[in-house]
This record gives structure tokens, sequence and C-alpha cells, in this order.
């Protein structure tokens, strides 16, 4: 077989074949097919795009190319959730423990965030003590007794994605449905889960940013784990605003201790609801999404959802006090006020430059190599369709520098005020075919 015929072949708007696309991911993964012709692939694919048997046979040979978890030693239906990110996304925190206070068994191999705020183990980090690095045979121990373990993704989990990503990166070649979909369902299918609930997010705060784009990524997604021999479905949730109210590290463990507390943003616990009955559902623990939530809402209003993250902080090493004291966790030196310049309602929030001036404080990274500060960020005080008089704190900055113009400059005009503003809905779709 030779790259330059694939190549040719991709681009004339054929269909690869399995032992091709095999062969491709194989031969790029171990250094034999330079980034020049794989580059040429690349962008072959995002003008022709893939059929769903290419997309899941690109998606297993990635998955495959590395190591692939087993978690079979660990009792019951392993449920995985992903999100396509977004500003303020706090829910894993929440819903690791919420699902396996129900006895859902959560193994959850997560990533670091690259933007914003940091991904769930930089927010899990911020928890002093926390450790994310565990032995295989610790994180099995850990989830048959408890039910719940977060940890970082093995370095050899799906390397060929690694590589693709890296290229797609700098050869323009990311906004691809069938690139983006197999990089997300390879490393879901590689980390050993039994079922997968998808939320993919749409708006200005996410990465598809228009409603068809994210229904056509979610259908697609379903599609590959059906075909994987996963069962999965997916959420398109909203994300032109924030989630929450918190963006940032220590602000946003605050959050889910309150979410956990049953005083959390409504929009916040909603999503957790509505993403945890699918889980449970999955996992056979329910017969239905009515029956789930209901099991759910117990376990919040009881108290065994925050006991479960009280546990899960412990057996990973972290301090558990900060569940009861959460002054335990790092403070910004500065609480920064924006108030409103006018009075009205709330008409726009444009989530993914709120989110930059969160990393503009620190929140966030903008390469691998930054360093995050986990007491810094934003805390909304005000969302989408609020009344607001003008003096009246729209949100609060925490920052450990005192001139913060800069990034009071990008808040002001990232946030509208006007007369009319309506609340956008939370979940566009729900897809399970």
């Amino acid at each position: 077989m030779r790259m330059v015929d694939l190549i040719e072949k991709k681009r004339d708007g054929h269909v690869l074949s399995k032992e091709e696309i095999d062969f491709i991911i194989k031969e790029y993964t171990n250094g034999t097919i330079p980034d020049y012709q794989m580059s040429a692939l690349l962008m072959a694919i995002f003008y022709q795009d893939m059929t769903d048997e290419e997309i899941t046979n690109l998606t297993l040979a990635m998955a495959y190319s590395g190591e692939v978890i087993d978690l079979s030693s660990i009792k019951g239906i392993k449920v995985d959730k992903h999100s396509t990110g977004g500003v303020g996304d706090t829910t894993t925190l929440i819903l690791a423990p919420l699902v396996a206070s129900v006895g859902v068994p959560v193994a959850k191999m997560s990533g670091r965030g690259l933007g914003f705020t940091g991904g769930t183990l930089d927010k899990l980090e911020a928890i002093p003590g926390f450790k994310i690095e565990l032995s295989d045979e610790k994180f099995t121990e850990i989830v048959n007794e408890s039910q719940v373990a977060v940890i970082g993704q093995s370095s050899e989990l799906a390397p060929a994605d690694k590589k693709l990503y890296a290229l797609r990166d700098v050869t323009a070649t990311v906004n691809s449905i069938p690139l983006i979909a197999s990089s997300i369902m390879s490393k879901k299918i590689a980390a050993g889960a039994d079922a997968i609930v998808l939320d993919v997010t749409t708006g200005d705060g996410a990465f598809m940013k228009n409603l068809e784009d994210a229904r056509r990524l979610a259908h697609t997604m379903v599609r590959i784990g059906k075909l994987a021999n996963r069962q999965t479905m997916a959420i398109v949730s909203d994300m032109s605003q924030p989630l929450g109210e918190a963006i940032g590290n220590s602000l946003e463990v605050v959050e889910a201790i309150e979410t956990l507390q049953g005083k959390g943003p409504e929009d916040l616990l909603e999503m957790c609801y509505v993403l945890g009955s699918q889980m449970v559902v999955l996992a056979e623990k329910a017969a239905t999404l009515e029956e789930a939530r209901s099991m759910l809402e117990e376990a919040l209003h009881s108290g065994k959802a925050l006991e479960k993250f009280k546990e899960m902080i412990r057996n990973q090493g972290g301090d558990e006090q900060v569940v009861d004291h959460p002054e335990r966790l790092l403070t910004a030196k500065y609480e920064i006020e924006l108030p409103a310049q006018t009075s009205g309602v709330v008409t726009k929030l444009v989530a993914n430059e709120i989110g930059i001036a969160a990393m503009m404080l620190g929140a966030g990274r903008q390469t691998k190599e930054d360093s995050i500060d986990y007491a810094v960020g934003l805390k909304l005080h005000k969302k989408i369709g609020d009344q607001v008089a003008e003096g009246e704190s729209l949100l609060t900055i925490y920052s450990n520098k005192e001139a913060v113009e800069d990034v009071k400059k990008l808040l002001y005009a990232n946030i509208e005020i006007g007369e009319n503003g309506e609340e956008p809905p939370l979940i566009h779709d729900i897809i399970t075919e």
C-alpha cells in the first residue's frame, strides 16, 4: 500500500477501506508516514468528509493505537461522560459523586484544560493533596469499594490521536466533524467504559458554534459508539453563556460543593440531573429517566452525594475538610466588583470572551506549559434575562493583581444590557439514535 495512492483516493471522494485506514494509522503512529503526507490526507478528509463506517474504522484504529484500558475487574456497568467543553463546565465534579452515590461505578479518566479555565484534573488539583495519578490496581480497588475515582489519562492512551491532533492544530483541519468525532470517541473507547454519555455544547462558548453542526457531531459520535458496541447517547446543550456562575478552579470547586449541598445554580444542577439520569439508565440502575432522576434528587437532598464527594477526595489523598471549610482552598488577594454601567436586562454574555477574561487573570492556559493560578477567576451575579440596576455588580473578579483594567474592558465589551433578554434553553436536543 502506498500513502500517495490513499491520499489521491480520498481527495477524489472515494471511501477508504478498514485495511487502508488501519495501515494509515499504524504507519503514521510509528513514524513511517511523514507529517506532510498525513497533512494532505487530513485536508482531503476536511473537504470530502467520511462515511459513518470510515469514521468508525478511523476511531477504532486510533483507539487501539496504544493502551486500551481493561475495566472488567470493576463490578457493574461502567458509564463515562464526556463534554466537548465550555465556560464554567463544572459538571464532572458534581456528576461523579452524585451518580456514584446511587451505585453506578464511575471510573473516569480526564484531561487537563487548554483555554479558558483548567480541565477537570486542574479543578480537582485545586483541592490540597488531591492525587490524579493512581496505579491501575489502586484505581480499580477504589472504584470497586466506593464506586468513584477520577484520574489523569495515561500517556499511552490513543497515541495516534495525540499526533493527529497536534497536526490538525497547525494545518487548519481542527474543525472537521469526522476528525473531531474520531478524536473524542477514540479516547473514550480506549478508556474502557461500557457506556458513554456525551454532552455536545453549542454557542459562543463552545467548539461547535452553530446548532446544526453540534447536532451532526452528536449523531456521528452516537453512531460510532453503537458501531463499536458501546451504549452511547448525547445531549446537545447550550453554551451561549457560561454554565453556572463560577469560572476558575477553586471557585468551581466551591460551586460544586454548594451544588451538592442543594444550594448551587439552577442551570448547573439541572444539567447534572439530565446527564446523570442518562448515566443511571445506561448503567441499568433505573428503568426510566424519571426513576433515575428521582434517585439522584434523593441522593442529593439526603446528603449522600456530598458524603460521596468527601469519600472521593479522601480516597485520592485530598483534604476532605474543604467540603465543610471551603476557605481551606486557595483564595485570591483581591475581590473586585464590576458594576453595571446602565439599568435594564442582561441580553448577552459572550461566553468565550468571558472565559478569555478569566484566562487573563491566570485561571487557564494559553500553552500546555503555562501554570494555573487556582485562586483566580470570575463569579457571575447576573445572567441573560436578569434585571440589573445601574451600579449593581454584574460579577466579581477574583485576582492576585490589583490592576485589572484590561480584564474589565473585555468584560464590559461582552456583557450587553438592553430592554429585553430571554434566557436561552439549557438543552437543545437529546440524541439516542
